[in-house]
């Protein structure tokens, strides 16, 4: 059944104007009246639906009651991640919001192959943002992770408010002496957060900021993972430690 996120709050048996982007979706998928289809406004829960009027550029849908079916894992971990450079950040971000993350921190580092300020960072945020929706669409996940403002990485460590926020903290670094085994077996109850660098990884200086921070490092066995491999591979292996899938 085709699901779509629709970014205002929803409410069982109301008849909704679904918006423009959602309408040309689903002319694309060539529904008509009477389809059956899933709403979703991100904060929980799911909304089945009729499609009951369509036009070219207007269509309504018929709610039905909320269904509070959820697809979360037992844990929440944040992965804050070095800004890789070409499609590599897209591709992360929708694997990640698949494989379950909570929130997603990009961050610029000495490293980082690409730098955005100002307007090209708050529309490239939206335009990952809009990639997160799209995966939730896609993946059955009715709580949609928000892509936070990129922050420089030293600033962001710096930032108690921000630390305060994650009761463990990890580094994925090739230098690293303890392996992934060293991570705790049972899903820690407080939120968490994942460090990774972009392509070439952190600089020796920003691992030792990290460390400072409380951040434990760890490596992953002799191979060294691309940036675009790394989080993922991560993430698939928490899920199946901490009861993901």
């Amino acid at each position: 059944m085709p699901r779509f996120f629709i970014d205002a709050p929803l409410h069982a048996h109301a008849l909704l104007d679904l918006p423009e982007t959602v309408v040309r979706h689903v002319q694309v998928l060539r529904l008509t009246t009477g389809d059956a289809l899933t709403l979703f406004d991100g904060t929980g829960g799911e909304y089945p639906a009729v499609l009951t009027t369509l036009e070219k550029r207007h269509a309504t849908a018929q709610l039905g009651e909320c269904n509070v079916r959820e697809a979360e894992t037992p844990y929440r971990v944040t992965l804050a991640q070095g800004i890789a450079g070409g499609d590599k950040m897209d591709w992360l971000i929708e694997k990640a919001i698949e494989l379950g993350v909570s929130d997603i921190q990009p961050l610029a580092t000495e490293r980082s192959v690409i730098r955005l300020e100002g307007d090209r960072a708050a529309k490239r945020v939206a335009h990952w943002q809009a990639l997160a929706q799209a995966a939730c669409e896609q993946c059955g996940r009715n709580r949609v992770p928000r892509i936070l403002p990129i922050r420089q990485i030293g600033v962001w460590l710096r930032d108690q408010d921000a630390m305060t926020d994650y009761g463990w903290r990890v580094l994925l670094s090739p230098r690293a002496d303890s392996g992934f085994d060293s991570l705790p077996l049972e899903a820690p109850s407080r939120p968490g957060v994942l460090l990774f660098g972009p392509e070439g990884g952190l600089s020796p200086h920003e691992e030792a900021h990290a460390q400072e921070c409380g951040f434990a490092a760890i490596r992953l066995g002799e191979r060294i993972l691309r940036t675009e491999t790394a989080g993922i591979a991560v993430l698939a292996a928490l899920a199946a430690r901490w009861g993901g899938w």
